[in-house]
C-alpha cells in the first residue's frame, strides 16, 4: 500500500474521517450519566449508515462493534456493554468509518459531568500533546520528531505514555505504514513525504505507563487502575505541512467549547 496519496485520496480520507468527527460531536450530545455505552454505539452505527458510509471498525479483525468506548483505566478498545456510565467518569471513544474506499478514524476522551481535576489535567496535556505532535508531521522531518515532542510534552509532566500501542498510516486500510509511536528520539525513523497520511494517537496514563489487556482479547486498561485518556486525528501533509483531514470542532461545539488549537493545521 503506498505510502504517499494524491490530492484526490487525500479529499476522499478527508471525507471519511469528517464523517468520524461528525459521529463523535453526534455522541457528545448523548454522554451524560445514566445511559450506557452499548447505546452510544448503536447510536453511531445508525449515523454512519445513514451518511453512505460503513462502520470502518465493525468486523475489522473480528472486532464486535462500531466503536471503541474505554472508560476511566481502560486505555483503548474497550466493548461497548450495559454497564451505566456515571457522573465523574472519562470515556475515550474511538471511531472508524469506511466511505468510497478509504477511511477515517478518530478519537476523544469525554468527561461525564463533573470529573476530578487531576483527570481534567491529564485530558488536557494529552490533547495538548496531539497538537505538539501534529506541529513535527511535516517534509524533512522523521517519525522519531513526532513521538518525542509527544513524550516530552507528557512525561516532563509526571504522565505515563503507552508504548505498545502505536499510530499509524491510514488510506485504504485502516492500519498502513509507518507505525506512529507517541515516544522516540528526535531525527530517527522515517523521513516523512508530502502526501503522506497518518493517525496520531497519544495515549497516555495518570500514573504508570504499564499496560495490562482483559481475557476478551480487546480491552487494554492501566495496571495501575489510574485514568487514562486518549486523542486522535488524521493528518496529510500538504505542501510540505501538516493539514488537519478531521476535527474536533463538532465536538466542541455540543459541549459549548472555544478553542483555536486546530487554526494552524487547517
Amino acid at each position: 500500500m503506498s505510502l504517499i496519496k494524491s490530492l484526490d485520496e487525500i479529499e476522499l480520507i478527508k471525507e471519511s474521517a469528517q464523517l468520524v468527527s461528525k459521529t463523535l460531536g453526534m455522541l457528545a450530545e448523548e454522554i451524560k450519566p445514566g445511559i450506557n455505552t452499548l447505546f452510544l454505539d448503536k447510536l453511531a452505527e445508525t449515523f454512519i449508515r445513514d451518511h453512505n458510509a460503513e462502520p470502518g471498525f465493525l468486523g475489522l479483525y473480528d472486532f464486535p462493534n462500531t466503536l471503541c468506548i474505554s472508560p476511566n483505566s481502560q486505555v483503548v478498545h474497550g466493548i461497548p456493554n450495559k454497564d451505566v456510565v456515571n457522573d465523574g467518569d472519562i470515556l475515550s471513544i474511538d471511531c472508524g468509518v469506511l466511505k468510497n474506499g478509504y477511511y477515517g478514524d478518530h478519537a476523544y476522551t469525554f468527561a461525564v459531568g463533573e470529573i476530578d481535576q487531576e483527570v481534567e489535567k491529564l485530558l488536557q496535556t494529552t490533547k495538548e500533546s496531539l497538537y505538539v505532535g501534529i506541529e513535527q508531521f511535516k517534509t524533512g522531518n522523521r517519525v522519531g520528531d513526532v513521538g518525542y515532542a509527544i513524550q516530552n510534552h507528557n512525561e516532563s509532566r509526571g504522565y505515563g505514555v503507552v508504548k505498545e500501542l502505536v499510530g499509524h498510516g491510514l488510506g485504504k486500510e485502516m492500519h498502513e505504514k509507518p507505525e506512529m509511536p507517541n515516544y522516540g528520539k528526535r531525527g530517527s525513523g522515517k523521513k516523512f513525504q508530502e502526501g503522506m497520511v497518518v493517525a496520531i494517537e497519544p495515549m497516555i496514563n495518570l500514573g504508570s505507563s504499564k499496560i495490562n489487556q482483559l481475557n476478551d482479547g480487546w480491552t487494554i486498561l492501566t495496571r495501575d487502575n489510574k485514568p487514562s485518556a486518549h486523542f486522535e486525528h488524521n493528518i496529510a501533509i500538504v505542501n510540505g505541512k501538516p493539514k488537519l483531514l478531521s476535527t474536533f470542532d463538532y465536538v466542541h461545539k455540543a459541549l459549548g467549547i472555544k478553542s483555536d488549537e486546530e487554526f494552524p493545521f487547517k
